[in-house]
């Protein structure tokens, strides 16, 4: 916004700008960003500059604020001294890792060396020399070994940690506790939303109560492939394409909490930080979308294909008359699928912006991550091998050789010497010389 010096009531003020130029500037730059486009109205704009004025984005210049009072006039403001939103996270200047990785080799608790029972013994000759030995280093000690197998807990846990660290790296932060509360992350939504997929890549319930209703999901399809409507049975009529839209905009528009939830909120508005850095954005959108319920992430995959299929299909006609189709899917459902539990009118401003990006990378972003699953099936992996090979070294040893070993069951064999060619026993090439035969 750009700021002057303005006069009023015999007095001056630096750093302002009047009502009506900041309707001016906003409207274009509104009109000219891809996110909203040349459909945005004056009277949009003043709308949208009382809600900055409501949540102390700017205030008037006697910095008064808190009222949708805002008109198209001269009347001067400026921006507060502080900005009322909360700041991203800063990046650390070296990277900490916080998340604690489970330590499998850990005995259980309450089966420490000191608590185990110990029958007394009866001294003899052969005890003493026993304890004698060992004491002097003959005999190495016999201690305690705990065989830990690697259950699904600790399976579920492994996940959860290393998608937490994952993200973490991503946001380059000392910790997420600002974010995002790690208690309330689920292990069991992060594998079912992995490995529980169509080959389209949308997630398969397994509780089909939680299923959305089959109107709906029929509504959807009709728009998504209008005008080819193949399982259509009823007879269309004019305006029949804005009563389905209508009908499942209702549906999302009662939902009792967004898509994207309350408790990720934060981690969601983070990422929307790193929205410059697209490749990183979509990285970390990955992750987050992963932490989400399986029903959630069904319905936000099903609504995003729909989305994206109606703002590129040109033969749809017009869904509401004077808002262009992709600015109608935005302001229709960027509240159901982000905002906060407190409901701030901001919301709107980060969920339009979120849900944009959203809709032009929803295939990767929906996508599961191929890097961060491979990482974790290989710590798996090497987990699960390291325990065999420490219950059965026996077994692990005929099964898995070490070079030493594979050397003795397959010794080298000589190698054969290369065979000699006739030509290298010829004599070297001699120069031409003349006889008597090629004399006249």
């Amino acid at each position: 916004m750009p700021l002057r010096k303005h006069r009023c009531r015999f007095k001056s003020y630096e750093h302002c700008f009047t009502a009506a130029e900041a309707v001016d500037w906003l409207h274009e730059l509104l009109r000219c960003s891809q996110n909203f486009g040349p459909e945005v109205t004056r009277k949009q704009t003043v709308q949208l500059l009382k809600k900055f004025l409501k949540n102390h984005v700017i205030e008037d210049i006697k910095g008064k604020w808190g009222q949708e009072d805002f008109e198209d006039n001269s009347h001067l403001y400026r921006f507060p001294p502080s900005s009322p939103l909360k700041p991203y996270p800063k990046k650390p200047s070296y990277q900490k890792d916080v998340i604690k990785f489970p330590e499998w080799n850990d005995p259980p608790p309450g089966t420490s060396q000191e608590n185990i029972p110990v029958r007394p013994v009866v001294m003899n000759s052969e005890m003493w020399y026993k304890r004698h030995s060992i004491a002097i280093g003959e005999v190495p000690a016999c201690r305690l070994v705990h065989r830990r197998q690697l259950t699904e807990a600790n399976v579920e846990e492994i996940w959860k940690s290393m998608t937490l660290s994952y993200l973490q790296k991503i946001l380059g932060l000392h910790s997420l506790e600002e974010v995002l509360d790690s208690k309330l992350v689920n292990s069991k939504f992060i594998i079912h939303n992995v490995y529980s997929v169509s080959k389209q890549g949308v997630v398969i319930l397994d509780d089909k109560s939680k299923e959305l209703p089959h109107w709906v999901l029929s509504a959807m399809k009709c728009l998504a492939n209008w005008p080819n409507c193949a399982d259509l049975k009823q007879p269309m009529y004019l305006g029949f394409e804005k009563d389905v839209f209508k009908t499942i905009a209702d549906y999302y528009s009662h939902l009792r909490e967004p898509l994207l939830t309350f408790h990720l909120f934060d981690a969601f508005v983070s990422v929307l930080g790193l929205l410059q850095k697209e490749k990183m954005a979509v990285e970390a959108f990955q992750i987050c979308c992963l932490f989400l319920p399986p029903e959630n992430r069904r319905k936000l995959q099903l609504l995003m294909r729909m989305m994206a299929r109606l703002c590129l299909n040109k033969e749809m006609p017009p869904l509401c008359d004077g808002v262009g189709t992709r600015t109608l899917m935005v302001q229709t459902f960027s509240h159901c699928i982000l905002c906060s539990k407190d409901d701030v009118d901001l919301d709107e401003l980060l969920a339009a912006r979120l849900v944009t990006f959203l809709m032009d990378n929803y295939q990767e972003i929906l996508k599961v991550p191929v890097a961060l699953q491979t990482s974790i099936e290989e710590r798996v992996a090497h987990l699960r091998r390291v325990q065999f090979q420490k219950s059965y070294p026996e077994v692990y040893q005929q099964r898995f050789p070490t070079p030493e070993s594979e050397t003795l069951l397959f010794p080298e064999k000589p190698k054969p010497r290369p065979q000699l060619l006739m030509w290298a026993l010829k004599k070297p090439f001699q120069p031409f010389q003349r006889t008597r035969s090629f004399r006249m």
